[in-house]
This record gives structure tokens, sequence and C-alpha cells, in this order.
């Protein structure tokens, strides 16, 4: 098969990691193989023309990392298909018609070869990477230095361009507009005051913003291949959970310098993991965090008031903090969790098992299994009042329907049917209705709107046609209903939540998410957290 037959059998896909191996490929050029028998020494091109920005070891600098934990999300073909025709927003150009199929998949070969030996990216490593972008002396504002409410503020991260925009919205206009972090994953986590906000990249750079004073303050580089991040309830810590290395990462919240780094292995002491995310459980006084290949939850303590006698330390710790670990065995690992506003109960997808548990987060017992088929996307869950009790629902993965459930039974009470596989369900409780995407397949432009108490479709709306519908988030009163259109000639499109008009339509580089500090510091039941 050549390389044109398979670009045109496979839709190339936009992903972080085909933006970052791109970067580094296209420095090879055409001179890597000057004839079928030459020998070449991959490695030595890397040190001449990709080492100066993604480092000697392939562990990223001002680009990416380069290694196949980093690439995971992108296979061997669609690799092939990016280095023929480069991708869109970057400086990337298609290479098709300098490199022939035989020497793509070299080069291809090359950035998915392990590194002899796993990098362990130790705090020494971390803080010779901080960066602090302001002097105490600076005498920063402690007020909104912008005329729009501060609680009634979105940050929209941009992916096409790495960009974040600051959006008021009342009037629906940008404040300000900033680069960040390539590749920004997992969603901004704010102060309780609103005026802080973590970010994180997928190539481990976290970023605190001052939404006040409408700038970065610091940033250091917590891992090598970074999930998401999560604010401890009193404002102190920032946890940072890892795919490489396989380790959580405690920050201090006012500077972002490491405090502590925590490898993740099993209780046995044989097998490590990597994190799959972290949560912040406030009323617990501790982090929650879900492990991809150990059949554990781990809860992490950063309030010794509230730290159980069951909780211990983890060996290997580096660091003098000494954060305290509960760790709750399961049957199956569980890497996706929708947790219960009281955070006494969490909802877990057991993902190669097929099955969803509740876990009692106080007992550590697992309580009930929830007949939910489709892989559903139990962190985009929300919950409602509906006919006196409180459910929750969750759009499938894999399969065209919501899930609906009682949260006390823990019964389905009803499979909505859409048009595809969601990613995103989100509601508010000034609203009557959720809203859900279609994220997967080829209805992928609508959007549905669910009554909340006839539990049907009430309407189906296309924002534009042929183009990804995605991600609702409303403002802080409900009043008004945020889309995305993931695009790179893309758009936020503001509707009226009551009469699902469009009022609005602000063209954007692909925003994904958009993130109201109000519903997330207020905690809304419409939001994911």
């Amino acid at each position: 098969m050549t390389g044109a037959s398979r670009q045109r059998q496979r839709q190339l896909p936009c992903l972080p990691a085909a933006v970052g191996l791109a970067c580094a490929l296209m420095l090879f050029g055409g001179s890597l193989f000057a004839g079928e028998q030459r020998s070449v020494d991959a490695q030595a091109l890397y040190n001449t023309h990709c080492a100066e920005c993604h480092g000697g070891d392939r562990l990223g600098g001002t680009g990416p990392a380069l290694l196949p934990e980093n690439l995971g999300r992108l296979d061997r073909e669609d690799a092939h298909a990016v280095i023929g025709e480069g991708l869109p927003a970057t400086q990337m150009p298609g290479f098709g018609h300098v490199l022939d199929d035989d020497q793509v998949d070299a080069l291809v070969e090359f950035i998915y070869t392990p590194l002899d030996d796993t990098p362990e990216w130790r705090l020494a490593d971390m803080n010779a990477t901080w960066v602090s972008h302001v002097e105490d002396s600076e005498g920063l504002s402690g007020k909104p230095q912008f005329d729009a409410d501060p609680e009634n503020i979105f940050l929209v991260v941009e992916t096409g361009d790495h960009h974040v925009t600051v959006l008021d919205g009342d009037r629906f206009e940008p404040i300000h507009r900033f680069k960040s972090r390539h590749a920004l994953h997992g969603g901004p986590k704010y102060s309780a005051d609103g005026r802080y906000v973590f970010l994180a990249s997928r190539d481990g750079w976290i970023s605190r913003y001052d939404l006040y004073n409408l700038r970065t303050t610091h940033e250091i580089r917590a891992g090598i291949n970074t999930r998401n991040l999560a604010l401890s309830g009193d404002g102190r810590y920032v946890l940072v959970g890892n795919y490489l290395p396989h380790t959580l990462v405690v920050l201090d919240a006012h500077d972002l310098t490491a405090v502590e780094r925590i490898p993740v292995v099993d209780e046995a002491g044989e097998n490590s993991s990597r994190v799959s995310a972290v949560y912040q459980a406030a009323p617990r006084g501790s982090f929650i965090v879900a492990l991809r290949d150990a059949p554990e939850v781990w809860e992490l303590f950063h309030d010794p008031d509230t730290t159980p006698e069951t909780a211990g330390s983890v060996e290997g710790v580096d660091g003098d903090a000494d954060f305290a670990v509960r760790r709750i065995p399961l049957q199956d690992p569980m890497d996706d969790f929708f947790f219960t506003p009281d955070y006494r109960r969490l909802l877990g997808a057991a993902r190669d098992a097929g099955r969803s548990v509740v876990l009692d987060l106080d007992t550590g017992e697992e309580v009930a299994t929830v007949p939910i088929a489709g892989m559903p996307h139990l962190a985009s869950g929300i919950t409602w009042e509906y006919q006196g009790r409180q459910v929750m629902a969750t759009p499938h993965l894999r399969e065209a329907a919501v899930s609906v459930v009682d949260v006390e039974t823990w019964e389905v009470i009803r499979e909505i049917e859409t048009k595809g596989p969601g990613f995103f369900l989100r509601s508010h409780e000034n609203s009557p209705y959720a809203w859900v995407d279609v994220f997967f397949g080829p209805n992928r432009d609508l959007m549905h709107v669910i009554d909340k108490q006839s539990l049907e479709i009430v309407e189906t709306l296309q924002p534009e046609a042929g183009k990804t519908a995605a991600h609702v988030e409303f403002t802080r009163d409900g009043s008004h209903a945020l889309v995305s259109i993931w695009e790179m000639d893309g758009a936020l499109v503001v509707y009226d939540a009551e009469t699902l008009e469009e009022v609005e339509r602000l063209p954007m580089r692909r925003p994904s998410g958009k993130y109201n500090v109000s519903n997330k510091i207020y905690r809304s039941p419409g939001t994911s957290h």
C-alpha cells in the first residue's frame, strides 16, 4: 500500500502528539537517505536537527517530547500520513514529495523506538525548569484590571494555534488572548476566589495564570506526559498526574515549586501504573487518583485533620512533605470517574471488564454494579433533580446513547437514543435542558437538547453543517449556552438557553473547551469538576 493510498483511506487526526511528531520530522528533510543502501545514523541526525528543540534525550524542551509514550494516540499509519501531508496551523508542510514510503517508514520507526531507560524526572529536574514571570515587588493588583464580572469570565482553549481567549460572559467579547503551552489538556482549574487558574499541557508544563492582571506568573515542567491537574480544596497544593513517568507530583500553588514526587506503584510493589486522572475532593480534604494499570484507587490527603489511620506512605518518595496515601483495592482498574456531590460515592468505569462500579469512599467497598454499556464518559457526567430524586447522566463513547442513572439505587432509569456516540454533556441548575454533542461518527455536526424532566430530546441543533459541534458550557446565570465548532476555521456559537436561538458567533481556531469561573468554583451540578 502506498503512502498516498493510506492517506486516502484514513482521516488525519488533529492530535497534539501529531503536531509534535510532525514538527520534529520536518527537520530531517530529504537528507536522511541518499540511497537505498546507505547506512543511516538516525541518532546523529536527531542530535543535529532536533535536539535543540526537543531535547537531546527526546524528553522535550521548547518542542514536545518525541517518545512512543507521547505518541500513543497517533498510530503509525496516521504518523506516516502526517509526515506526507503535514498539519494545518503549524509550520510543518507535507514531505510526501521529498521522501518515499520507505524513508517515511524509517522515520516513524525511529520516533516510536523506546528509550533504553525510562526517564525519572525527579524534583531537581522539575525545579531546573521552573520559571517566574513576575517579581514580588511588581505589586500586581488585587482587583480585576478589566470592566467585566470576574465570576462570569470564560477561558476558551483554542487548540488550533495553542492560545487561550479570556471571554466576557455578559457581552460575549474577548478581553484578552494569550499564547499557551503546547496542547493543553485536562481542563483549567480555578482558585476559590477565581483569580488564579492553573493549566496543564500534555508535555507536562504547568502554568499559573493571574486572571485579574491577565498574565502568567509561574511555570514548571512537572512531567513528560501529563494527564491533568487538580487544586486542593484549601488552595495550597496542585497535584499533577503523569503517564510518563508513572508519578504524582505535588506543587506549591503559590509559586509552582515542586514539593513532592510520588512513584505510582501497586501495593505489592511489583507494577507501576500510569495516572489516568487526579481530582479534588474538597469535602474530604483529599485528592482522588485514578490509575490506568493497577486495580486500586488512591486517596492522597493534604489535610492532616482528615487523614485516616489506614493511610500510609509510599516508598521512593522524592521530597519531605510526606503526603499520606490511602489505597483502595478494586477487582479491576478503573480510570474514568464520576463523584456524587458529597464525594461519598464514586462511579468508575472498568473499561477492560466492560462494567461500571460504585465505590463507597468512606468504607472502600464496592457497593453496586451499574449496567452501563458503550464505554461511558463518566468524567463528563452531570446531575439534576428528577421526580424528587437525584440522577446522573453520562454520554457514551462507543454507543449512540445517554444513560440516566438514579444515584440512590444506582439503577439505569432511561437510555436516551442519540444520533451517535457523544463526548460532552452539560447543563445548568437554572436550565430545564441538558445538552449533549454527537462527537463521533457522521453526525458530529449535531447537538441534542434533552428535557431534564421528560428525558426526551426536544431539539437537535446544527451549528454549522459538516463541522464538529462540541463541548457546551453555560454562563454564570444559565441564560446562555456556548457551543464550540471544533475546527481550524471554527467558532464559538452562543445560544439563548431558553429559546435555543443563536445570538452570537465568534470566530476562533479550533476552540475545544470553555470554562466558566462561577460554574467551576461554585460546583454547578451541570458541569464537570
